[in-house]
């Protein structure tokens, strides 16, 4: 069992996210926050019963802030409010990005900002340790004024309503939180707000594919050295004194990585002699580290910004220190959305870069004396030629992606609500990529194995060579046509699971 996470006043970690979202570490909440969380409360309580109104705690919300909730009512305005906004539509989303978005909100909560009480929070929190995961629909947030339907999904749940994911069924939330042995909330003043307004499932999802990004990253430079090597290129360009003279971070990690993947390489030893007659690699190989670098240092931006939102607690209005309740507009998604879309250009150029270093190694004009399309009786078999049609078409998706969705703005709320973000939308499709890049580069892994084989019976480096008896555990080596989808499914198992950068042990 992964170690628990305890929130307090302290920022989560990119790393404490992951761990719940897709390993299931238990939560709670520490003492301290708990006493925070009640010191907060009586501050909405002595509001609730005021005479003057305050937005959020005795009002109604957005376009209908002005007009006042008399105290009887204010049980069944939270309960309109959760209902109405949970409206959502689409597919369900995934386990582990509504997992995310729970923790994340979880967070907000346990700052003692929103005004909660505790028992709240800890139902959120015995939610996750359950298991219980609400159904929450793809299309229902704009990126402002919080992830508004996905959130009020996991506050319908809390309340017994609507539907959830537990024990591998959908049942109803009710039946689920029964079976668990936890007591719906029955939402008190401002609590519907509070569980509504936040970044957390933008968050959460720029979180999960910076953590999968970080990795492709480095597979990418191992099967960059795979094709490097498997094209008789050369090692020399990726030298740390020519490196040092761009000094970017990303690429000089990048160029270290791969001159370490070609070092021991029989095939890159065979034509360093004076008698190759060629001068220099093409960009798809030489420029490699140029590209990945670059999409290094975008993700390390990526980050930072995350990084800053996890210590912030996003709601509207806020409770603060001396007791105030204020609005903001901390719940724009706007700093989030620009990096999530931002990273999708980067992605799909690594996985162009990746393309044309395939298309190299089938092209028996450019791949230096390796057979047409890599197939064993070449008219007769087709080789990888199809594989590298699916490579061009899912690099072709990953450049639609890289479309911003955060340029969007379509006005809401009666108008209250002009501007928005669209970072949920922005997260969306950054999964869908990072997806594609997983897929784009388990062709290049396929293909590059498959040419190195071909130099036999000159023998790779020892990285790459790990690399490929890898892949050899899953799918043969050169022969006659095989149905190849398995195969690239294979390859995309290796490079998802994290097994292609263990073989490769740099």
């Amino acid at each position: 069992m992964p170690e628990k996470v305890l929130l307090g006043s302290e920022p989560l970690s990119a790393e404490q996210v992951v761990a719940v979202a897709r390993e299931y570490a238990p939560v709670g909440l520490t003492g301290a926050a708990e006493a925070r969380l009640a010191e907060k409360r009586q501050h909405i309580e002595d509001l609730a019963h005021a005479v003057t109104p305050t937005y959020g705690v005795s009002t109604g919300f957005g376009a209908l802030a002005t007009r006042h909730i008399p105290r009887e009512s204010r049980t069944a305005l939270q309960r309109s409010l959760i209902r109405s906004h949970a409206a959502g539509a689409g597919a369900p989303v995934e386990t582990e990005v509504v997992r995310a978005l729970m923790l994340l909100r979880l967070r907000t909560l346990a700052s003692g900002f929103t005004g909660v009480r505790p028992g709240t929070a800890n139902t959120l929190a015995a939610l996750l340790n359950a298991g219980i995961t609400p159904i929450v629909h793809e299309y229902g947030s704009l990126g402002c004024s919080g992830d508004l339907a996905p959130l009020a999904a996991v506050a319908l749940a809390l309340m017994g309503e609507g539907e959830v994911e537990y024990n591998g069924d959908i049942v109803n939330a009710a039946d689920a939180l029964e079976h668990a042995d936890i007591e719906p909330v029955v939402l008190a003043e401002k609590e519907g707000l509070a569980l509504t307004n936040g970044t957390d499932g933008m968050l959460g999802m720029l979180l999960l594919a910076a953590a999968d990004l970080r990795k492709l990253l480095d597979i990418a430079d191992i099967t960059a050295a795979m094709s490097v090597e498997a094209l008789l290129g050369t090692d020399r360009a990726f030298a740390a004194d020519l490196q040092a003279l761009r000094p970017h971070p990303g690429q000089a990690e990048s160029a270290a990585r791969m001159f370490a993947a070609l070092q021991g390489s029989k095939i890159v030893e065979s034509h360093r002699g004076p008698d190759c007659n060629r001068v220099q690699d093409a960009y798809s190989l030489r420029c490699s580290p140029q590209v990945h670098g670059g999409a290094r240092d975008s993700l390390t931006h990526a980050e930072l910004v995350a990084s800053r939102e996890l210590a912030s607690a996003v709601d509207n209005p806020v409770v603060l220190e001396d007791g105030r309740v204020e609005s903001n507009g901390n719940f724009h998604g706007a700093p989030v959305a620009y990096v999530l879309d931002f990273l999708a250009i980067p992605l799909a150029d690594v996985a162009s870069i990746a393309e044309r270093r395939t298309d190299r190694m089938l092209d028996k004009t450019r791949s230096h004396g390796l057979p047409p399309f890599l197939a064993a009786d070449p008219g007769v078999d087709s080789g990888h030629m199809i594989a590298q049609y699916t490579q061009a078409a899912v690099v072709s998706e990953l450049k639609r992606l890289a479309v911003p969705a955060s340029v969007d703005s379509i006005p809401s709320s009666a108008m209250q609500e002009d501007h928005v973000s669209m970072g949920w939308s922005s997260a969306r499709k950054l999964r869908k990529a990072v997806d594609g890049l997983t897929t784009v580069l388990a062709i290049e892994l396929l293909t590059a194995a498959r040419a190195l084989d071909l130099r036999a019976p000159l023998e790779p480096s020892p990285v790459t060579g790990r690399v490929r008896d890898l892949l050899r555990t899953k799918v043969e080596g050169p022969g006659p046509d095989r149905h190849l989808a398995p195969e690239i499914a294979a390859a995309e198992e290796l490079v998802r699971s994290g097994a292609v950068l263990d073989a490769a042990g740099i």
